[in-house]
């Protein structure tokens, strides 16, 4: 891995564990953040949203503290999605919070409500617009206008649009504070690279924020990951492959096999903007498994809420962040400053490592005894459950003689009996290796 890239991200591989939020106009037609594209809709049509939009509820601190009662460790909003809406004042356009009923440069909040409460601060901004009057639209993969003939031959500018669009990321970097996390969506077809001068943005943002980290999407996408995968990533590769709604078989390594930062960006339902019909939810034992995986694979999760049009977090959302942050308070030590484990992935489960410390996640209640693969005898030093750091009883027995090379340990009094697990979404054990 490029050094430079694994010194920015050295705060991110700690973190592990993120919130991303989606929010902006769509969350008043509350069918998800592409709705505009999905309908075809003009300008004109999309635009009583922007005279409607009163988020009456908002309140940035809320959404933080959640995130941090969640086990979070940085938050991302995004300061514009696809349709061109900006939460921030931005000096550019008229097309902006400040001009709504909000009256309010809605990312200034934010940001310092993450700050108040120790998160790291990441914003999300848009690549693409559908706004711009000098963006592509007859024939592009996603705009609204794609299929409207009256646009088949419409002359643009696309170099002003992209010094509206750098203009914009200029105002995000100079007048915020220090950013942790800048995320760009997205690159497709021949809109990639340096089709949006991402060089020379790359450049300006590293001059103001040379320490910020940076998703790939400049460059890659849901197919690819760009040039962070090759030796000689390009100054626009980002720092980190940003796999959606999978998590990569094998973790994200380089050409050399070598692990590089991933973060996998997953929804809590099944979109990221607010949809008052989906509730489709994840429960919070399979986040949290999810989470482990994503670590044990040497990568992040940030997860996503959509807020309503008033700016409240979903019921459903809350509570299974509340759950998912009981499940941290006592087991985050195994997911903070954990990666891939030297240790195969045991059938009950998943290991997490940090350094001489195997964290054994257990899914699966053992018949008898519960072996902890690839771990000898001899290499035990102490075993505890994390959640209290009672000691775990040891499961060798009569019937596991056969088994000498194997550690084993039980959850009750006879390890030749079988015990409930004392916590069935992930009980953790936490193995002290010795030297």
């Amino acid at each position: 891995m490029n050094r430079e890239i694994k010194e920015r991200t050295k705060w991110f591989m700690d973190a592990r564990f993120g919130m991303f939020i989606h929010w902006g106009l769509y969350s008043i037609p509350a069918c998800g953040e592409w709705v505009m594209s999905q309908k075809e809709m003009t300008i004109e049509e999309y635009r009583k949203y922007f005279e409607q939009f009163d988020p009456v509820d908002y309140d940035p601190k809320t959404w933080v503290r959640l995130a941090k009662e969640a086990g979070m460790k940085y938050v991302v909003l995004t300061a514009k999605h696809h349709d061109g809406f900006c939460l921030f004042d931005s000096k550019l356009t008229d097309y902006k919070a400040t001009n709504t009923k909000a009256g309010l440069d809605l990312v200034r909040e934010f940001v310092d409500a993450c700050r108040e409460e120790g998160l790291k601060v990441g914003l999300y901004f848009s690549i693409i617009d559908w706004h711009h009057p000098d963006f592509p639209k007859y024939g592009d993969r996603q705009h609204p206008m794609r299929n409207n003939a009256a646009y088949k031959d419409e002359k643009i500018d696309f170099d002003r649009y992209l010094d509206y669009m750098h203009g914009q990321v200029k105002e995000l970097v100079t007048n915020y504070g220090k950013l942790d996390l800048l995320w760009f969506d997205f690159s497709y077809d021949d809109m990639t690279g340096e089709k949006w001068k991402a060089t020379d943005l790359i450049k300006m943002v590293r001059h103001y924020q040379p320490d910020v980290i940076i998703d790939n999407r400049l460059e890659g996408a849901g197919d690819n990951h760009g040039s962070i995968a090759t030796e000689h990533p390009l100054i626009y590769s980002g720092d980190f492959a940003s796999p959606e709604q999978i998590i990569p078989p094998k973790g994200v390594c380089d050409v050399n096999g070598e692990p590089i930062p991933w973060e996998l960006c997953a929804t809590m339902n099944n979109h990221w903007g607010y949809c008052n019909f989906d509730h489709q939810y994840k429960t919070p034992e399979m986040l949290v498994r999810k989470l482990v995986e994503c670590v044990s694979k040497g990568g992040n999760m940030i997860l996503n809420v959509g807020p309503d049009a008033k700016g409240n977090i979903p019921r459903e959302s809350v509570e299974i962040l509340r759950e998912v942050g009981k499940w941290m308070s006592k087991n985050k030590e195994s997911i903070y400053g954990c990666g891939i484990s030297n240790f195969e992935k045991p059938d009950w489960g998943r290991y997490t490592q940090k350094d001489n410390v195997i964290y054994a996640h257990v899914y699966e209640t053992p018949l008898g005894a519960l072996p902890l693969y690839g771990i000898s005898p001899e290499q035990l030093a102490e075993i505890t459950y994390l959640a209290d750091g009672s000691e775990v009883k040891r499961g060798e027995a009569w019937n596991t003689a056969l088994y000498k090379d194997v550690a084993f340990v039980s959850f009750g009094e006879d390890p030749v009996f079988t015990y409930p697990l004392p916590d069935e979404r992930d009980t953790v054990l936490k193995i002290q290796l010795k030297n």
